[in-house]
């Protein structure tokens, strides 16, 4: 089956939910995920987008398997990573499945040359590759970086620009079906931000690599995404084609996200004030006027959380 077959489903989440416990005697629990359902595509880009405190990091965190579910499945190959649990093939699954986070330098070991990530993956899998050299060197002028000046350097003698797309390098060498990029940008400046995304968009394309783009930015999901998903306290409110979402936001939550935005031209009124408890009233009487309704499809691929019951 070709990689870039269109709508081919590689990942499927059903009814998510994350509970974290803390506390021995007297327990609390907080719900950090609760019933999040999505499918994930080949070649295409999702923005989970939320502000903190949301669930969108916890939900990359699942399917990474670095958190193991309270309940739900996530369906990946006609498997449910919650049984993956031998060592050999919990290697096969990363082997497929990526992540590459905010700071690029928390990942890089300072005291190893950069090329250790590349090592790393041909020592752990069996890559394919007759000439290891020619391919890494390959991968790097891929994602717009000079081997040359790029092999052999410390972590500290490249910009973070430069050791994120040396991490979506490795990503593609190892050929991953999914990545999940959690807040990926955040940490570089504006003029290495549209590169990055740019390479993420067209290694997508090329190779059919799908990709989950966490973000609290909006307009970096609109610039990137082919579907967004709107989190809200730890639910999925909104989901569906980006630019469904963008002119027809129709949860509070969304709707709220859109208005702070700032626009060019506009002049900031110090007097404005933002009310987190008038977001929540808003939300809660949308519930109310809603009740039983659940998810919707408001128009053709673009679904609304009318009631969280």
């Amino acid at each position: 089956m070709s990689k870039n077959n269109k709508n081919e489903v590689v990942m499927s989440v059903k009814n998510l939910t994350k509970i974290f416990k803390s506390g021995i005697f007297n327990p609390e629990y907080t719900t950090a995920v609760k019933d999040v359902s999505f499918d994930i595509e080949k070649g295409k880009i999702i923005s989970l987008i939320g502000e903190s405190g949301s669930g969108k990091t916890t939900v990359g965190k699942l399917i990474l398997k670095l958190i193991n579910p309270s309940s739900g499945q996530i369906i990946y190959k006609g498997q449910d990573i919650a049984e993956i649990t031998d060592k050999k093939d919990t290697q096969k699954y990363y082997r497929r499945v990526q992540g590459i986070f905010q700071d690029p330098f928390a990942t890089f070991n300072p005291l190893y040359r950069v090329d250790r990530v590349f090592d790393m993956i041909f020592d752990s899998y069996e890559l394919g590759f007759s000439d290891k050299d020619e391919a890494i060197r390959k991968v790097l002028h891929d994602v717009n970086l000079n081997p040359d000046r790029t092999l052999g350097k410390f972590p500290h003698q490249l910009s973070g620009g430069q050791l994120q797309r040396l991490l979506i390098a490795r990503a593609l060498l190892m050929d991953v079906d999914i990545l999940i990029a959690d807040e990926l940008i955040s940490m570089l400046d504006a003029s290495t931000r549209i590169g990055v995304l740019n390479l993420l968009v067209e290694s997508c394309k090329k190779n059919g690599m799908a990709v989950i783009f966490i973000t609290h930015d909006l307009n970096l999901g609109y610039y990137i995404s082919d579907q967004s998903l709107i989190m809200y306290k730890g639910r999925l409110v909104e989901r569906g084609a980006t630019k469904k979402i963008y002119e027809n936001s129709t949860h509070p939550y969304t709707k709220m996200l859109f208005e702070a935005v700032p626009e060019i031209g506009d002049r900031w009124d110090p007097e404005e004030e933002f009310l987190p408890e008038q977001v929540v009233g808003e939300v809660k009487d949308f519930y109310q006027n809603n009740q039983g309704r659940g998810f919707v499809e408001v128009e053709k691929g673009h679904s609304v959380l009318f009631s969280d019951e």
